[in-house]
């Protein structure tokens, strides 16, 4: 008895329990329908969710929680069928409060059976509004990022999945590399690459790193569905789900062609002002010696002509003659110096390409020896071009002695030239190709870069002063061209000279002669040395000489004694320079003639052909010509060298 007592005490106590802990519940309505749908009894979550008391709702049929269109169609009664069917219903929608406002419900309704017997329905019903929203919130993200990534044009976003296969695409991947969706999902993403890539295993190298790492970035070119290549910028990362399982990658590629072309364009960019600001450092740098340096030959020059004239042993005559030889290699070499700096003063005329390539070829056989053969292929009919006579042959010159020391066991060496039309560009026009090309031993790609330097060279120490290519490089530029080189280890090199076409007829040049000298030059000369020079020069071309050593002298004595010709060097001490000089006295004495004299200067350059200008150091035949130019004399008598 006493046992039974305490079973039914125990039982009353569970019960008890557990109707205290489903009546405090407050998250969750908690309550009984019978089997018709009424309500039975009422927990206090039930009133804090859905408003009524227990003694308004105990005995009101459970539709009352149901919208009016959810009642009308039939739901309450539906979930009741459901749950005794199946024994449970589950769903979520909205639900009704008290006050008439509406809620986002999760419901469960459970059959209750007693002895087998359905005898009713639990329901259990909780506000999931918040987390709707938040659902609702993560889904309009969700498709809007969608549709964002869908949507890009500048970017190709798609995913692959761990194999590397396409599983989703977008516009920006159709721009760009060309595939419709349909064309391109379910294929592996290394059509792609390049067909070298592919060989070279780099699309499952890429997913490889992507995975290890967790990153995988790259440039390089990349394949459209036509062929054609284009730059890329490529960003693969890998995706893995909550647990840290790889599902994927996250693939974004862009079309960086032009800015790379861009990039490329600026680094030209760069590279030509560097070019530039080397040359115009080199520039400063030699024509701040020229001057100078042929100032002393003009010197070394004027001596050396009087040594042979009062010499009587022939050793010292043929020592004289070693120093001219000497004294005009140390000219040439500067011009070639001035040349690459473009601060060369040149005398361009219309040359006829033919002969002046025909005009060097018995040089070139004698530099050439005999175990080089000389080709040259010049047809008639090629345009004449607007040059320096004595840098254009310098320039054939040198070409053939560089091709010569590149064939030690001799070869062939052929020039040709042709007539070409540029069709577009910044050099859109029509040229002259002058192509020098040997069967030589080739020049290495980390040297190419580098034969246009000046004093750059290969050859060893005392074999080349490193100005030979550089002449070419600044006469061809100089006169409005550009040079090219191509070469190839163990099969020769070719360089290509290519001048703009000049108007008008190429004739033959006037023989230079000398001519007997009358009257009194005036000559302008600051440096006595080269006075000295000069004065014996004159004298030998029989004119009478008197010096002075700046403008302001020169102009004093043009006014009180007669002159008939003005000899002045270009750069002098005082206010007025020789350029100054000459201008004045072309306004105040126009009948006195005047011709200029410099070894560099930037005065002479702007001179242009207002006055006659001589190169220092100059020859004898060469003073001649210039003074008989510019006095508009009479060459018919030549008469040779003078004895005086």
């Amino acid at each position: 008895m006493t046992e039974n007592n305490n079973a039914e005490r125990n039982l009353f106590e569970s019960e008890r329990a557990f109707r205290l802990l489903v009546q405090g519940v407050t998250d969750y309505a908690i309550y009984l329908l019978d089997l018709n749908g009424i309500v039975s009894n009422w927990n206090a979550g039930a009133e804090t969710i859905k408003g009524y008391g227990a003694d308004e709702i105990v005995g009101q049929h459970f539709s009352v929680f149901y919208p009016p269109e959810d009642r009308e169609a039939g739901l309450p009664a539906a979930a009741l069928e459901a749950a005794r069917r199946n024994n449970r219903f589950e769903a979520e929608g909205w639900r009704m409060r008290k006050d008439g406002t509406r809620f986002f419900a999760s419901v469960v309704i459970d059959a209750i059976y007693e002895n087998d017997v359905l005898v009713g329905f639990a329901k259990i019903t909780r506000d999931i509004t918040e987390r709707m929203r938040a659902r609702s919130a993560l889904n309009e993200s969700e498709s809007h990022f969608r549709l964002l990534v869908e949507n890009v044009t500048d970017y190709a976003l798609y995913m692959l999945d761990p194999e590397g296969r396409v599983t989703s695409w977008n516009l920006g991947g159709q721009r760009i590399k060309g595939y419709l969706p349909e064309e391109i999902i379910g294929q592996h993403f290394s059509r792609f690459y390049t067909p070298g890539d592919r060989d070279a295993g780099k699309p499952a190298r890429a997913l490889e790193i992507a995975r290890e790492k967790g990153r995988y970035e790259e440039e390089g070119l990349r394949v459209r569905k036509d062929g054609s290549f284009f730059w890329a910028s490529v960003v693969i990362d890998p995706v893995r789900n909550n647990a840290g399982e790889l599902i994927g990658f996250a693939k974004i590629t862009r079309d960086i062609t032009e800015r790379r072309q861009a990039a490329q364009q600026l680094e030209r960019m760069q590279k030509q002002l560097a070019e530039s600001q080397k040359m115009d450092a080199l520039g400063q740098l030699t024509g701040g010696v020229a001057h100078d340096f042929n100032n002393l030959l003009m010197a070394v020059t004027g001596n050396t002509r009087l040594i042979k004239r009062h010499a009587i042993n022939p050793r010292v005559v043929q020592a004289a003659e070693a120093i001219e030889a000497s004294v005009r290699r140390g000219a040439a070499l500067t011009r070639q110096l001035l040349t690459f700096a473009r601060r060369q003063q040149v005398d361009p005329v219309l040359l006829d390409v033919g002969e002046t390539v025909r005009a060097v070829r018995e040089v070139l056989s004698t530099v050439l020896g005999r175990a080089i053969q000389l080709n040259i292929s010049v047809p008639a009919g090629l345009w004449p071009v607007f040059a320096d006579q004595t840098e254009l042959e310098t320039a054939i010159i040198n070409l053939g002695i560089n091709a010569r020391d590149a064939m030690p066991d001799g070869g062939t060496l052929t020039i040709e030239a042709e007539n070409c039309f540029v069709a577009d560009g910044d050099d859109k026009g029509e040229y002259v190709n002058i192509k020098v090309i040997d069967t030589g031993t080739g020049i290495p790609d980390d040297v190419i870069a580098r034969v246009f330097d000046p004093f750059f060279t290969t050859k060893p120490v005392g074999k080349g002063t490193g100005l030979g290519l550089s002449q070419v490089h600044g006469f061809v530029n100089q006169a409005g061209g550009n040079v090219a080189i191509k070469s190839c280890l163990g099969a020769g090199t070719e360089i290509a000279i290519r001048l703009p076409r000049g108007e008008g007829h190429a004739g033959a040049h006037e023989a230079e002669v000398l001519a007997e000298g009358a009257g009194t030059v005036l000559l302008v000369e600051d440096n006595p040395d080269v006075a000295t020079s000069s004065t014996l020069l004159l004298e030998e071309l029989g004119y009478r000489v008197k010096w002075v050593a700046d403008a302001d002298s020169a102009l004093r004595e043009v006014e009180h004694n007669g002159i008939d010709i003005v000899f002045s060097d270009v750069v002098m001490p005082g206010k007025m320079d020789g350029l100054g000089l000459a201008r004045q006295l072309k306004r105040s004495h126009p009948h006195i003639p005047v011709v200029l004299a410099t070894g560099y200067s930037d005065a002479s350059r702007k001179s242009g052909s207002e006055f006659s200008l001589l190169r220092k150091p100059y020859e004898l035949h060469e003073l001649s010509n210039a003074l008989e130019t510019a006095r508009g004399g009479s060459i018919d008598n030549p008469i040779g060298l003078s004895s005086k």
